[in-house]
């Protein structure tokens, strides 16, 4: 406590220093902040948990709360509305200020309460795009058909959001979490809609990334047959999540492709999607792989790594219900975890969902645009950007049937050649992921499994399935759009009916599987099925190495008990050095090399491909490989286009087949280089850089100190960062932590003999204070393999010695 005290009035003195120094708009009023009865000294908390019993006026009758040693809650109410309502006030009391401000960013909100910019980053445009991508105008969607046809788990959202308010009305200013105090602003009533803006942001997040009008550029300035070396569909060597070789006993959709031409014109996409680090891994074994014949179901989201995380932790007991696992702050129920009778996971089902169509207005007013030989009347909506500390921004988003025009005369670049596109989104849709979830809380068995999650509309999700009776199985959920093979690849004609979404797939159809012959399951985010599918599936940046390392290992193991599947998890190791290295290697003229390149080279020769995080090598291939990357794909970053590079997996296919490939040669030489000289040229520079990093930032190589893997505070305030975390792995190694990236939650789950055990971790705290004595206390077993024990009992009190602390809410009199 006293180091965090030091920190903050080290912080606060900078600040002042910088204020007498320069003209600061945006710091909190002073005297309020510094308060020792009131301002960011209340913050700083000498015990783990303090929150005290409290009567409510929602409540109908007793709920009691019990906090276990690593704070997680154990929620038990005599019925649903209750429980759902102490859900939200428990998770205000640790994620208040987080919960509020991922969805002012969701909703484009930013500037209201930063002002208009910080530095040179416009606040005000950032939060004109997102309103322009449409999540708000989904979550409306989504509200308006639960008040429709799901009253009964409205109610449960409705009660949700009133223990979340009855939690920010019990507070005064002293209270508040400190950003609320740095940043002077206080929190506002929550809101149903928010629960449902929070499954948008979840789409936005997860499905939103698509290369449609970098695609287009590709192929008009390269032609085909350039295109499809640098992003072929479906190479040989892919292992899906779907077995190869399951055959579909349905009759499908069918759609043909038209005779239709696209609209091949430069276009510069100017609202960002979402990361491509994003993505996750789940696995499950039968009880014919476990040394005791049980099942195992193991999850981990590699999502951004953040304080306070992302995930929070929480058991639900009502008479009706008995849930444990990974909660959204902000949302109802359980996402990731277990009941009774089974346990489930989910990593992302990469499908392309969004399409981009160029729109033909009739004129300036844009009253009008044409469809199918017709014209249509647009709907206008005038957004208010309210910016904190200066006038409201205004913009007019013109809605088509196809959605929202996202680039216009009013946001384009000067590198496009086409303006007016709107954005097809299946999250544009309503929908109800929040009914899927509560269902799937519930479910008993697989068909109710099935039934739960057939709900669930998006961002699709490869749901993990296992149960106590000893089923294993997987299902791909989501609303996909029955498409002709790319149809959305490119920029389309939105005036052509031939280039609409005709139908979607109905659930059935939907891939699914359940106790393969292969005796597991798992997915990774790679290709979704074979050839023998008989529908299109398309995704720009499926994963080639996670999927195939997993299911490797999985071929091969047996007898395998509940450490191993933690083993896996944690899996370093480094399919695409293992692929890429070794022709690296080769070309390497040894016999010239300086005492210097032996050493290194040497270093490399004596790797086994681990990324761990104590070694040098996997330093020196990263670097390497970044630097290959920048010397081959320097046509495409230089472009003045909009492209982008090929990923991992294919240029390793390039480099290995075409080693003439045009884009290896150096245009501004005279003599055509190969693949060999690429790898000569960038060894000895990978060589130069990180000697050149020994002098200046440290005096070592280990690959955990140099990847710095560091969980950021959301406000990116250094001293509530952690750096340099020691762990291993990277991007697209099963262990994926990357420097900002990685496993945001682990769950190990085993069922049989009529019980239920599971170990958790993430990296991080269920308290989101950073004064609080927890605040990020997993982050150093989670990166050590650390688990911890997950309490899932059908009664809990405070007698129990791994209870620390407990509270009763009880109804008002």
């Amino acid at each position: 406590m006293k180091t965090f005290r030091f920190v903050l009035s080290l912080s606060i003195t900078l600040a002042l220093g910088i204020a007498l120094n320069s003209k600061i708009e945006s710091i909190p009023p002073l005297g309020k902040f510094l308060s020792p009865f009131h301002g960011f000294w209340q913050n700083a908390e000498n015990e783990a948990i303090d929150i005290q019993s409290a009567s409510q006026d929602s409540l109908t009758d007793s709920v009691n709360v019990y906090f276990d040693e690593i704070l997680i809650p154990h929620v038990f109410a005599k019925n649903e509305k209750d429980l759902f309502f102490t859900q939200g006030y428990v998770t205000a009391y640790h994620r208040l200020w987080q919960m509020e401000f991922q969805l002012y960013s969701a909703a484009g909100r930013l500037a209201e309460i930063l002002g208009p910019s910080i530095g040179n980053t416009s606040l005000v445009e950032i939060d004109r795009r997102m309103r322009r991508i449409g999540l708000m105008y989904g979550a409306k969607k989504s509200e308006e058909l639960f008040k429709k046809e799901e009253p009964e788990v409205y109610a449960l959202i409705e009660a949700y959001t009133a223990g979340v308010n009855a939690y920010i009305q019990s507070l005064d200013y002293k209270d508040y979490p400190i950003e609320y105090k740095l940043l002077d602003y206080k929190p506002e009533d929550w809101t149903t809609l928010k629960c449902f803006l929070l499954i948008s942001n979840m789409n936005n997040m997860l499905s939103r990334r698509e290369r449609d009008l970098e695609h287009t550029n590709a192929i008009k300035k390269w032609g085909r047959e350039v295109f499809n070396t640098l992003y072929p569909e479906r190479p040989d060597t892919i292992d899906p999540v779907i077995p190869a070789g399951t055959e579909f006993n349905f009759e499908p959709i069918q759609v043909e492709k038209p005779d239709v031409t696209f609209p091949l014109e430069f276009t510069e996409p100017l609202v960002e999607g979402s990361n491509e680090d994003n993505g996750s891994n789940s696995f499950v074994v039968n009880g014919e792989k476990t040394a005791n014949g049980r099942v195992i179901l193991t999850n981990e989201p590699d999502l951004s790594l953040n304080l306070p995380s992302i995930w929070y932790v929480m058991h639900l007991n009502s008479p009706s219900l008995n849930v444990m696992g990974a909660t959204l702050p902000g949302g109802p129920g359980v996402i990731i975890g277990f009941n009774d009778s089974i346990a489930w996971g989910n990593t992302n089902a990469k499908r392309d969902l969004v399409d981009w169509y160029k729109i033909q207005f009739k004129d300036q007013s844009r009253e009008e645009y044409l469809y199918n030989d017709n014209w249509v009347p647009t709907k206008k909506v005038i957004e208010e950007i309210k910016v904190r500390g200066s006038f409201s921004y205004y913009d007019t988003i013109v809605y088509t049937h196809h959605g929202p025009v996202v680039y216009d005369r009013n946001l384009t670049s000067e590198k496009s050649t086409a303006t007016n596109l709107a954005m097809k989104w299946t999250a544009h849709e309503g929908s109800k992921e929040i009914k899927a979830l509560y269902l799937g809380n519930k479910a008993e068995n697989y068909d109710e499994f099935v039934e739960a999650f057939s709900y669930f509309s998006g961002p699709p999700q490869n749901y993990s399935y296992a149960s106590v009776n000893g089923d294993i199985a997987l299902w791909i959920n989501g609303k996909f759009p029955v498409k002709w093979e790319e149809q959305g690849k490119f920029l389309m004609d939105g005036s052509n009916i031939d280039h609409e979404w005709k139908a979607y797939m109905p659930q059935s159809h939907n891939l699914h599987v359940k106790n393969p012959p292969q005796n597991f399951v798992s997915s990774a985010n790679q290709h979704p099925a074979d050839s023998l599918y008989p529908y299109y599936q398309y995704d720009y940046h499926y994963e080639y190495y996670r999927g195939r390392r997993i299911n490797d290992r999985l071929r091969v193991m047996d007898n395998i008990e509940v450490q191993d599947m933690m083993d896996l998890q944690h899996d370093n190791f480094n399919y695409n050095a293992f692929e890429a290295l070794p022709m690296m290697m080769d070309s390497l003229d040894s016999s010239s090399f300086t005492d210097l390149e032996w050493e290194y080279y040497k270093k490399l020769n004596n790797w086994d491909y681990f990324n761990e995080p104590d070694r040098q090598a996997p330093t020196i291939y990263e670097v390497w490989w970044k630097k290959l990357n920048n010397k081959l794909w320097d046509e495409i970053d230089s472009s003045d286009v909009a492209l982008y590079r090929p990923n991992w997996f294919n240029t390793v296919e390039i480099l290995k087949k075409e080693s003439d490939f045009f884009m290896i040669d150096n245009q501004s030489t005279s003599i055509r280089e190969t693949s060999g000289d690429l790898y000569r040229l960038t060894f000895k520079e990978t060589i130069e850089y990180l000697e050149d990093y020994l002098e200046t930032e440290g005096n070592t190589l280990l690959w955990y100190t140099f990847k710095n893997t560091t969980i950021r505070h959301l406000l990116r305030i250094s001293p509530f960062n952690r750096n340099k975390v020691k762990i291993g792995g990277n991007r697209s190694i099963v262990n994926a932590a990357s420097s900002s990236h990685g496993p945001s939650w682990r769950m190990v789950v085993e069922l049989g003999d009529g019980e239920v055990n599971a170990w958790g971790i993430y990296p991080g705290s269920q308290s989101g204070n950073p004064g609080n004595p927890t605040y990020g206390h997993m982050i150093d077993g989670w990166a050590s393999g650390v688990y911890h024990p997950l309490l899932f009992e059908p009664k809990i009190d405070q007698k129990n010695d791994k209870i620390i602390h407990n509270i009763t809410l009880k109804p008002a009199k």
